[in-house]
C-alpha cells in the first residue's frame, strides 16, 4: 500500500511494503528514479539488519551459523504504519518468525518520514528487544532521477576531502582502493567511475554533499552520524544512488563472527540506536 505525506510544497509517496520511498516531488517535478527493471527494480530500500554482503551470505553467533541475503530483509517485509498525519508518517517492523530465522533477535526498526520546507527528512530508529547485545548495520539506499547525460552532474562535498574509494569483488572488500579524482573538491560523475561497482568512502569527513547539474544545485543530502557513504549506478542507468551506511559488506578475509565485522552497530538491551537523513530539493 501506498501512503503520501504532503505540504504546500513537497509530496513524498512511501510503499508499506518494506516502508520504502518512491517518490519525492517538489512542483511537481519528481526526484526519486521510476523503476525500470532492466536496470533495477529498487527505488529506495532500508539496508537492515546488514548493509551489503556478507561472506557466503552467511554469519556466526557463538559459533552457530545463520543465513542472511545481500542487504537484510527489512525491504522484504510490510511495515506497520504506526502514526500518520498529512506530512509525516511513521512505519515499525519488529521480528517475526521468518526473521528469527536468521536473525535471532526482537527488534523494533521504526522510519519516519517527515516533509520540510524543501524536502524530507527521514529518520531511523533501532532498538535491541533482546537480552543481550544486538549486532546490526543499517542504511539507506536512495536513488535520484538522473534524467540526462550523467556526465552533467558533480558531487560537493561540505568538506576538502582526499576521496579514498575502498574497492569490491564479489560484493565484498578485496583491500584494495583508488584514489578518486576530483577538482577543487568535487568529483565530476562519469559511468566509468563504477565500472567495479559502488564507490565506497570509509573516512569522510564531509556529513552532506550536494549533486550538482551543470554546476547549480540540484539536490543536498545531509548524513551526520553515518560512518560510511556509498555511491552507485549501473551502466546507462537513469539513476544515482547516494547511500549513507551504519555498515559495511563483509571483508574478504573476515571470520564470519558478526560481533568482529567492520563496522557493525552493537546496541545493548532497550537501548535505541538513532540517525537522521536530510533531503534538500534545490
Amino acid at each position: 500500500m501506498n501512503i503520501t505525506i504532503y505540504n504546500h510544497q513537497i509530496k513524498a509517496t512511501i510503499n508499506t511494503l518494506g516502508a520504502e520511498l518512491i517518490r519525492l516531488e517538489k512542483k511537481n517535478q519528481n526526484y526519486i528514479w521510476t523503476v525500470e527493471e532492466t536496470y533495477w527494480n529498487k527505488t529506495s530500500p532500508i539496508l537492515f539488519p546488514i548493509v551489503g554482503r556478507l561472506k557466503n551470505d552467511a554469519y556466526t553467533i557463538e559459533g552457530k551459523t545463520y543465513e542472511l541475503p545481500r542487504h537484510g530483509f527489512a525491504r522484504n517485509f510490510e511495515f506497520k504504519t504506526e502514526y500518520l498525519t498529512d506530512n509525516s508518517v511513521v512505519f515499525l517492523l519488529t521480528e517475526n518468525a521468518e526473521t528469527l530465522k536468521c536473525y535471532p533477535f526482537p527488534f523494533e526498526l521504526r522510519l519516519k518520514y517527515e516533509v520540510t520546507e524543501n524536502g524530507l527528512k527521514m529518520d531511523y530508529s533501532v532498538i535491541n528487544k533482546s537480552n543481550k547485545i544486538m549486532p546490526f548495520s543499517i542504511g539507506a539506499h536512495p536513488a535520484f532521477a538522473i534524467n540526462e547525460p550523467l556526465s552533467n552532474f558533480t558531487l560537493a562535498f561540505n568538506e576538502v576531502e582526499e576521496f579514498v574509494s575502498y574497492e569490491l569483488e564479489n560484493e565484498q572488500f578485496n583491500n584494495s582502493f583508488q584514489i578518486i579524482p576530483s577538482e577543487n573538491g568535487k568529483i565530476n560523475l562519469d559511468y566509468a567511475l563504477f565500472e567495479k561497482d559502488a564507490l565506497v568512502f570509509k573516512h569522510l569527513k564531509s556529513d552532506t554533499l550536494t549533486l550538482l547539474r551543470k554546476n547549480q544545485p540540484y539536490i543536498s543530502v545531509e548524513f551526520k552520524g553515518f560512518s560510511y557513504l556509498g555511491i552507485w549506478t549501473k551502466p546507462n542507468a537513469p539513476f544515482l544512488c547516494i547511500e549513507p551506511w551504519c555498515g559495511l559488506a563483509d571483508n574478504i578475509n573476515h571470520n564470519g563472527n558478526i560481533y568482529e565485522k567492520e563496522g557493525i552497530q552493537l546496541l545493548d538491551n532497550n537501548i535505541e540506536f538513532e540517525r537522521e537523513i536530510n533531503i534538500t530539493l534545490l
